[in-house]
């Protein structure tokens, strides 16, 4: 998902891709081709949706509306009310409490905001050759 209920923060995917290195795409909203190298999907923004295609391996956090969960059936919600969850402590799998929670966190949240939404965003249409005009159009003054 995109983010935990915790603290809100949307960290963990970017953070984790970073501590792999490979790249990362957030909202993910639609998976729209996939092959061994390379992965097609919709970015959800604020205005509409990217278009993207990142090569793998690469991480991705998703949007709730990506899918439509199955409603359980009778014999797996039975199913379900039998199975034995192991619960393990930091202490079982030998982790390092200097390194879990906030005293090991590496971010801290010092402020909780909605970012103002801006208007700057512009679809290029035509031709590969027109989107490189109109682009290239559009940058010259910032060059």
């Amino acid at each position: 998902g995109k983010q935990a209920i915790d603290g809100d923060t949307a960290q963990v995917g970017p953070g984790l891709a970073e501590r792999l290195d490979i790249p990362f795409v957030a909202y993910v909203r639609k998976i729209n081709d996939c092959t061994a190298n390379t992965i097609r999907a919709e970015r959800l923004m604020d205005d509409g949706y990217d278009l993207l295609e990142v090569g793998m391996p690469a991480l991705f956090t998703v949007v709730k509306e990506i899918n439509e969960p199955r409603i359980p059936s009778l014999k797996g919600k039975m199913k379900a009310k039998k199975i034995d969850i192991t619960k393990m402590t930091a202490a079982d799998i030998e982790a390092d409490p200097e390194q879990l929670g906030l005293k090991g966190s590496t971010t801290q949240v010092v402020r909780v905001f909605s970012p103002e939404l801006k208007g700057d965003r512009a679809m290029l249409t035509g031709t590969p050759d027109e989107q490189v005009a109109q682009l290239y159009e559009k940058l010259s003054p910032l060059l």
